[in-house]
């Protein structure tokens, strides 16, 4: 699970300004490069704008984004080996296999299946993972606060608004 949580702290750093990481899944991420078949341990990210491939390598990341007007389609299946999520975005086919978290898996799904369908849910989130990620940023924005960085409004309001999420 920690890794996960890193992962989502350095996605957050590429997401557009305003926009918010909403549900997640960690896996393997199927792709093509070069004509080759390749696989990524990364996670995948719905916002209220899109879904976002993360992955850290060496040296850098690999960051796709997909908004949800252009996902005609979305599959999640379930193997031996966990479970899958495949869409197809722009003539691209995304695939995430081996995806071992059933209750976020459960949370991301409903989300984009919404999205894609022209949705506004913003969903009752109780995946365990938003809860560590609203903690987190609580903690980030406390620790702004006792730097003098943030007012006292402006910490309370903040830290109101991500405790509406859970």
């Amino acid at each position: 699970m920690a890794k996960i949580e890193k992962l989502l702290e350095q996605a957050t750093d590429h997401l557009e300004a305003g926009e918010e990481v909403i549900a997640a899944v960690q896996g393997t991420y199927e792709t093509k490069k070069m004509g080759n078949d390749w696989t990524r341990a990364g996670i995948l990210i719905a916002t209220q704008k899109r879904i976002v491939f993360y992955a850290k390598k060496m040296g850098g990341y690999d960051l796709e984004s997909f908004p949800y007007d252009k996902v005609s389609s979305y599959e999640q299946s379930k193997s031996m080996m966990g479970h899958s999520v495949t869409f197809f975005a722009s003539g691209n086919k995304v695939a995430m296999k081996w995806i071992s978290d059933q209750a976020a898996l459960q949370v991301f799904s409903d989300l984009v299946r919404d999205k894609i369908h022209g949705g506004s849910a913003t969903l009752d989130i109780t995946s365990t993972n938003i809860h560590d990620d609203v903690m987190r940023q609580i903690r980030k924005l406390a620790e702004l606060h006792q730097a003098g960085i943030l007012t006292d409004e402006e910490f309370t309001s903040k830290k109101a608004e991500l405790l509406s999420r859970l």
